[in-house]
């Protein structure tokens, strides 16, 4: 897969709330799918977030291992990483139009000024 489809795959997978509330959690420590279903077992079924959990999985955003019967799953941090980086490209131009926001809100506030007391300096 090349770096746009993992990158499409990864934004795919946060596009769901639901996913990103089971990372929130992972984010905290290991849990069993049923501690991960928990919070959704009136609004959801074991099968759906089981689901969800494949969709993590599949995106490389957690494991699942085995233990007895136990089956924790794990929060991978290096495809968010891959994601922060990929959005860092984009930062300087949104700062750069955060700043000529902030620009123009400049003028328009002493602009303002300016004609409710003409007498005023600028």
């Amino acid at each position: 897969m090349t770096d746009n489809d993992t990158l499409s795959t990864i934004f795919s997978a946060l596009a769901d709330p639901t996913r990103r509330a089971i990372l929130s959690r992972l984010a905290e420590g290991e849990a069993t799918v049923n501690e991960l279903a928990e919070p959704f077992e009136t609004k959801m079924t074991l099968p759906a977030i089981s689901k969800h959990l494949k969709v993590l999985q599949n995106a490389g955003l957690i494991t699942r291992s085995r233990d007895a019967q136990w089956r924790p799953c794990k929060l991978e941090a290096t495809p968010l990483k891959d994601v922060s980086h990929w959005v860092e490209q984009y930062r300087h131009i949104w700062e750069q139009r955060f700043d000529q926001m902030d620009a123009y809100l400049g003028e328009l506030q002493a602009k303002t000024k300016q004609e409710e007391d003409p007498d005023a300096e600028a």
